[in-house]
């Protein structure tokens, strides 16, 4: 197995960094240019693992899709709303996006599809959207486990109408809905109710749609949400320039947190549909000073003799943003209480679990709580190597701690090829700039 070895960073950091294309919006965009009229100009896309299913799915289904890859550009003809193939077997890898958004789109089809991933993806859930298009229309039959790929879809179209999800697992159940929802046959309405998670990517959908020419009526509430998608409504043909990913920044965000100095991501600004790029104001909190304009954030670590303090943070609208904080609580001045993310149980890995597991190794004290953790930073840093669980999210929020604490070794940090091929050698190049 590979491994990276940190090297702590002697003097404050003093970087500018310009990050790839956002994952999940690059996805949303895929899936909305595929279906509309015309061709689309995608720029700025994420070229990873995740954004490769999504491409291959689409090609898949007889969608035509050209990469440029010098200069991260996707070319998409639209199949106008008519998927083209009547029968496929989609290979979706570990991407949640890619399975639960194609599940949708090929509900919108005419024949039979068949759904799966790798062994993580059969335990992570997707009963409620199955539900959803089984009233909707649409025949679904498990391969497996019910409620978890691999999954047979039975498609004919969407009838449209009334869907009640309570609590989905995961948000992207129901922004799989609703990118499909304006070819149903009729109205849709979605109503979320119980818990709800992740509010933030299903603003970055409504977004998405409206750039692509479809309206979206979206209402948000204590303990809810609700959406009207009105049909018919047709994607349209759009050059379409995707953002810097901010879940991505976050890391390069909360460097100077940990190791002093400043550090700028541009191309990101506060105008993002992203609601990670919304983590600097929880640096804020925590002692950093920061500068929000509308294409670049920066962050400013705490002056000479001040520490970072702990805080008490509800993350349930940018749960991505998790491992970053629980890497950054390790250099503050008391616990750190992280709530909100229980979600965060059914992604690549466990990460609280996972989390609780690796950061006991530095030295710290970990309470691993049912939607959330409570850490309290070690009292002396040990030397740890730590795994990865084969998410990108771990290997790279464990970068964090290597810029101060000696002798952290990252296991397989190759798996930050899902969504950021060139992490280490960018967060490399950063810390650079204070050794």
């Amino acid at each position: 197995m590979a491994t990276h070895e940190c090297r702590p960073v002697r003097a404050p950091l003093d970087a500018t960094v310009e990050l790839p294309g956002s994952k999940s919006i690059t996805n949303r965009a895929l899936v909305a240019a595929a279906l509309a009229d015309g061709r689309s100009l995608l720029t700025g896309i994420l070229l990873a693992d995740d954004t490769g299913l999504m491409i291959d799915a689409l090609r898949a289904l007889g969608i035509a899709v050209t990469i440029g890859e010098a200069d991260c550009v996707a070319e998409v003809t639209g199949c106008h709303g008519f998927i083209p193939a009547d029968e496929a077997e989609l290979s979706c890898g570990n991407s949640g996006t890619t399975i639960r958004f194609c599940t949708a789109l090929v509900a919108l089809g005419h024949g039979r599809f068949l759904l799966d991933g790798v062994a993580r993806m059969r335990e992570r859930p997707i009963g409620a959207l199955a539900g959803a298009l089984t009233a909707l229309g649409t025949g679904v039959e498990y391969q497996g486990a019910e409620g978890f790929p691999p999954i047979r879809v039975y498609a004919n179209g969407l009838s449209g109408g009334t869907l009640e999800l309570h609590s989905p697992e995961s948000s992207q159940m129901v922004s799989a809905l609703l990118l499909a929802a304006p070819y149903a046959a009729r109205d849709v309405f979605i109503d979320v109710t119980g818990a709800r998670h992740s509010v933030g990517y299903l603003k970055m959908t409504a977004a998405v749609m409206r750039s692509f020419g479809v309206e979206v009526i979206e209402q948000y509430e204590d303990g809810g949400a609700k959406f009207v998608v009105a049909a018919p409504q047709r994607y349209r043909e759009t050059n379409y320039a995707v953002e810097p990913d901010a879940s991505a920044a976050t890391y390069f965000l909360a460097a100077p947190a940990i190791a002093g100095g400043c550090v700028t991501v541009d191309g990101l600004g506060t105008a993002s549909i992203q609601g990670d790029a919304a983590f600097l104001y929880v640096l804020e909190r925590m002692g950093c000073a920061i500068e929000g304009r509308a294409l670049s954030l920066t962050v400013h670590g705490p002056q000479p003799g001040h520490r970072l303090a702990g805080i008490d943070v509800d993350l349930n609208d940018m749960p991505d943003t998790v491992p970053t904080l629980a890497a950054v609580a390790l250099f503050a001045d008391g616990p750190t209480t992280i709530r909100g993310a229980a979600n965060l149980r059914v992604k690549e890995c466990d990460r609280l679990a996972a989390l609780a597991c690796e950061l006991r190794k530095t030295g710290a004290e970990v309470d691993e709580r049912p939607d959330g953790l409570c850490i309290n930073p070690p009292l002396r840093f040990l030397r740890a190597t730590l795994d990865t669980y084969q998410d990108h999210r771990l290997a790279m929020s464990f970068a964090l701690i290597g810029l101060r604490c000696p002798g952290i070794t990252i296991n397989d940090p190759q798996c930050c090829r899902k969504t950021f091929p060139d992490f280490f050698a960018r967060f490399e190049r950063l810390a650079a700039t204070a050794r």
